[in-house]
């Protein structure tokens, strides 16, 4: 396990060197905005991978759910993926929210506007924030089961933080990818755009894995504590 681990961050490190290349020296520059418009190969990763981690966040805290009664094994093992998750799409989420005004001011004059994209991208940020501060700060099975709801409950921000800029007139520019007949990016962009969302995709999988590793230790240390303390009244009741 330990060398599968060291290999994946040997592939990820080269991933993010050449992720970098491309974006850097291969790209072409952008007619209109200029060098500036390179943040986007760090920018759309970030978001695109801050819904996919958020997504994982979802589904296992549902398994959480579904299985705390009946399968708690499965359960324990769901909260940790759970947690791990958002911890990682939080931090993607804050990178899109840094590359997003420091993109912004020289394009827009401006370092932020509350319209729809933004709004919905930083309520989306809040609420897994939330998450994770009610994780950190309180204990016990009601604690992971109302973290489940506040992570399911907040995934319902994720569309709409997508589908804004096709729902409503906003300062955020239309889709650049899907928009329609006047979206797209020349062949090199693209070239770069995939190379950096797999180089990112990769460092957000091997943090979560040891993020979860982690996780999953405390669980079971805890676990322990917890069976030599009942072990311990048991003892003196007798």
């Amino acid at each position: 396990m330990k060398s599968l681990r060291w290999g994946w961050a040997v592939l990820t490190a080269a991933l993010l060197g050449y992720g970098f290349y491309q974006a850097m020296y291969v790209a072409p520059m952008e007619a209109t905005m200029g060098n500036i418009q390179r943040i986007f190969y760090w920018h759309v990763p970030a978001g695109w991978n801050a819904f996919l981690f958020l997504f994982v966040s979802f589904v296992a805290s549902i398994v959480y759910l579904a299985s705390r009664r009946n399968h708690p094994l499965r359960a324990i093992g769901a909260d940790a993926l759970a947690l791990a998750s958002a911890e990682m799409g939080v931090i993607f989420s804050t990178v899109v929210l840094v590359t997003g005004p420091l993109w912004a001011r020289p394009v827009w004059g401006i370092w932020w506007t509350w319209d729809a994209r933004l709004t919905s991208m930083f309520v989306l940020w809040l609420i897994y924030v939330s998450y994770l501060l009610l994780r950190r700060f309180a204990a016990g099975e009601q604690m992971r089961s109302l973290a489940a709801v506040v992570a399911i409950f907040g995934y319902l921000d994720a569309p709409i933080v997508y589908m804004s800029t096709r729902w409503w007139r906003t300062q955020h520019p239309s889709p650049v990818i899907g928009g329609g007949p006047d979206s797209g990016l020349a062949p090199k962009m693209w070239v770069a755009l995939g190379w950096n969302l797999a180089a990112w995709l990769a460092w957000g999988i091997l943090v979560t894995s040891l993020r979860y590793t982690v996780e999953r230790r405390r669980q079971l240390a805890e676990q322990r504590a917890a069976l030599r303390a009942l072990e311990s009244t048991l003892e003196l009741t007798k």
